[in-house]
């Protein structure tokens, strides 16, 4: 099943859209773990449509209204999106020359478009997964021995 990344923009929303993002994000979430959803909708001067959502839009759209209701923007990208240095380090929240040494250091693969090095997201969400999990196990770790030496944590 294909991935897709929800990160922020510059277009965050404004008052009364965070508002019914709020609202619409929290009825969504009240469906969620259903298979497929039925939706009515209807937008000025058109007729009421019904349609089916299926589940992995249905949790897509949650999380794109919860981000849209905290007031960020939002952008969804396919999971084999090709991202610029500059877009991969700003999902990463770090630098683009440090992130450039983590490609030159074969940590994360890219190829290359003319002389402009490209990252696919999906590559990109496996790296940061597998940053994610080492530093669970650290800090899990950490805790196992503060446990041990009766620390208090």
């Amino acid at each position: 099943m294909p991935h897709a990344a929800v990160q922020a923009t510059a277009l965050a929303p404004d008052e009364s859209e965070r508002l019914e993002a709020e609202q619409a994000s929290r009825a969504l979430a009240a469906l969620a773990g259903r298979d497929r959803i039925h939706v009515e909708a209807e937008a000025e001067g058109t007729p009421r449509q019904t349609f089916i959502l299926p589940a992995a839009a249905v949790r897509l759209l949650t999380d794109v209204l919860v981000h849209l209701s905290q007031g960020q923007g939002v952008a969804v990208l396919p999971e084999n999106a090709e991202l610029t240095t500059q877009q991969a380090a700003d999902m990463l929240n770090v630098s683009r020359p440090y992130f450039v040494g983590l490609l030159e250091a074969g940590i994360v693969p890219f190829h290359k478009a003319g002389t402009h090095r490209r990252v696919r997201l999906r590559d990109l969400l496996a790296y940061k997964e597998k940053r994610q999990a080492a530093s669970r196990a650290a800090m899990d770790e950490l805790t196992a021995q503060a446990q041990e030496l009766g620390l208090g944590y």
